[in-house]
């Protein structure tokens, strides 16, 4: 006699999140993205369940959506707890808990709105020179911040990709020194171009903690000698936080020497696509909210390409 197949429900209940909930979490690679979906899916859970009898369907999580702008929070944040949402059903329809015309019927739902653009922060060539100078000694943990911050506003790592960076990794190809194959942020690997001036603040670096292999930048104790196997990102902020205030810049956050990074590149003449590369973005459009590219209208690029008319004597 054939097996009988088990029906998909409309009604999930405890157990059967808590199960999809962990298909969803072992199925992200990056440790931030399975914080990030955890606390968005255990509080959606939270909501689901205060009222048992509620279908896990399209007019639910648009109801829930609802209820998180009644809350006030930001569309960035709304959305991201929906695509959580949206993935808490993929799996479950997945597993055979919930029924495939319902999990496509959440997928539909709509995010938030994004009204007007946020502010971005980006230095000047000479913030940035005043933001590296801050660091110019020579004691050890001067060398080891100065080398954070050359590589962060040379090369425009993220802080976990610059907190995952070993000695070894550094590599010297074309007569230019590289970082080859630097897994980032999706797991999409790219080569990041390491500028003199930078290998250089790592090399100092290297020499006084007398780094053989292994993480590049580590932890260096109250007698002054360095210690472990590497810090958190969240060194990494306070070390660009406290360099910004000695100098007087303000408070920035890592993120805006990847920013500062890429504009510098732009302004250089560096071409879109290569800037693309540097970073590692998938879409060409990400790169240029980095830059903060507007289309000009006066002095268009189409003005002047080489066919237009000869004046008249």
């Amino acid at each position: 006699m054939a097996k009988r197949t088990k029906k998909p429900k409309s009604v999930l209940k405890l157990p059967d999140l808590d199960f999809s909930r962990s298909a969803v979490l072992n199925s992200l690679p990056s440790l931030n993205s399975r914080r990030s979906y955890e606390h968005a899916i255990r509080d959606f859970i939270e909501w689901y369940c205060s009222e048992p009898r509620l279908a896990f369907n399209k007019t639910v999580v648009t109801r829930y959506r609802i209820a998180l702008e009644q809350c006030r929070y930001a569309p960035s944040t709304i959305n991201l707890r929906l695509a959580a949402v949206r993935r808490l059903a993929y799996e479950a329809s997945d597993c055979g808990l919930l029924s495939p015309d319902l999990a496509a019927g959440i997928r539909r739902v709509k995010g938030a709105k994004r009204l007007g653009v946020r502010v971005r922060n980006w230095l000047t060539a000479d913030q940035g020179k005043k933001l590296l100078a801050v660091h110019s000694g020579k004691h050890l943990r001067d060398l080891r911040n100065h080398a954070v911050l050359a590589m962060l506003l040379g090369c425009g790592l993220r802080r976990a990709e610059l907190a995952a960076v070993k000695v070894e990794d550094f590599e010297l190809r074309e007569d230019h020194w590289i970082l080859a194959d630097l897994i980032g942020k999706g797991r999409h690997m790219r080569t990041i171009p390491v500028p003199i001036w930078v290998k250089s603040a790592v090399d100092e670096w290297i020499d006084a903690a007398k780094l053989k292999n292994g993480t590049l930048f580590r932890a260096i104790g109250k007698t002054g000698k360095v210690h472990g196997c590497g810090f958190t990102a969240k060194v990494i902020w306070s070390i660009v936080r406290e360099a910004a205030i000695t100098c007087g810049i303000g408070v920035i956050a890592p993120h805006d020497l990847r920013r500062t990074c890429a504009r510098l590149c732009h302004q250089a003449g560096g071409e879109l696509e290569q800037i693309q590369f540097l970073l590692g973005h998938v879409s060409i459009q990400t790169t240029e909210r980095y830059l903060g590219c507007k289309q000009r209208l006066q002095n268009a690029v189409n003005d002047q390409i080489g066919l237009e008319p000869e004046a008249s004597g």
